[in-house]
């Protein structure tokens, strides 16, 4: 990869024989993070990381304090506040471009993961440039979504994704309740005890420093278009087309169409800058301008991801 692209200034680290990978990193954190603040994302190479907590704390290194996930698609290992592993996704199925819980009322600013094991094959968390994908956008597309915002629909079941106690932190539908009425969710238990939320978000938002517009959720990535067709048509005959466990709409209710979502599929592709894992690498992303994702791979794959500056989009 090339010392610097648009989205990705890349930084050699080589700190040297026996320097600890955390404490170069808090010596260097002030570097580290003006470079993402510049360039929206840098990816450090070199680091000796020894295991998976080791990774935590050099991730915690950068970010600070952690926030909690709330709200998550796929179980994760915990490491720390505000530190996990990389979801438990299936590895033949790609995670796509999204920004992390723009979906929520709260978000994570910032964003590192530390590579342990990288995949034998695969494996990318590619990033893309949030403003450029918005630039190529479709204008009329863009307004509506900035008039209307964009809808998240969820059916938390015993049988696929993540159970309602996990996602929420929660042990009794009461505390369920008390967390989406502060967090505008709204809530429906069904007949089987499972949970349907249904929340509006906006679609684009200013970048919190520059005020430069950002194309900011999942609106692609949760959507049943980016199934794999016999998925869908699974989930679809298994739960009914209400019943599936995410899905996305425009803010008005209005259902997406294949093409839409090929659209914006598209035009993250366009600008999608892919790295593979090396060992030792540690990648901290602005979650605001650079939007990412996971693409399918085989082998073992470890990676610590911290979660920091949770921020009101």
């Amino acid at each position: 990869m090339p010392e610097q692209t648009d989205a990705l200034r890349r930084l050699d680290a080589a700190p040297g024989p026996g320097t600890d990978a955390a404490a170069w990193v808090t010596e260097h954190r002030a570097e580290i993070r003006a470079l993402v603040a510049h360039h929206g994302g840098l990816l450090v190479r070199g680091l000796d990381l020894d295991g998976p907590e080791h990774a935590a704390s050099v991730v915690r290194g950068v970010i600070g304090e952690g926030m909690a996930e709330r709200e998550g698609f796929a179980p994760r290992d915990e490491f720390g506040p505000g530190l996990y592993s990389s979801s438990h996704w299936p590895a033949d199925q790609p995670m796509c471009m999204h920004h992390e819980l723009s979906y929520a009322a709260e978000a994570p600013r910032l964003m590192a993961f530390a590579c342990v094991t990288p995949p034998s094959a695969g494996g990318v968390t590619a990033v893309a440039d949030a403003r450029a994908v918005l630039r190529d956008l479709p204008d009329g597309l863009v307004e509506r979504f900035e008039r209307h915002g964009w809808v998240l629909t969820r059916h938390y079941n015993p049988f696929v994704g993540i159970g309602w106690e996990d996602a929420f932190g929660a042990k009794n539908p009461d505390e369920v309740e008390r967390y989406c009425a502060d967090h505008g969710i709204e809530v429906r238990w069904d007949a089987e005890g499972g949970l349907r939320t249904r929340q509006t978000r906006p679609a684009v938002v200013a970048d919190p420093e520059s005020g430069e517009r950002c194309w900011f959720n999942q609106i692609a990535f949760l959507n049943e278009w980016t199934m794999a067709p016999e998925v869908r048509e699974f989930l679809t005959a298994e739960f009914g087309p209400d019943g599936l466990p995410f899905n996305t709409f425009y803010g008005d209710g209005s259902p997406l169409d294949s093409a839409t979502v090929d659209l914006i599929n598209a035009a993250y592709e366009k600008h999608t800058v892919r790295e593979p894992w090396q060992r030792g690498d540690l990648m901290v992303i602005d979650n605001v301008r650079m939007a990412h994702s996971r693409e399918p791979y085989r082998g073992d794959r470890e990676i610590v991801v911290g979660l920091g500056e949770p921020f009101r989009p």
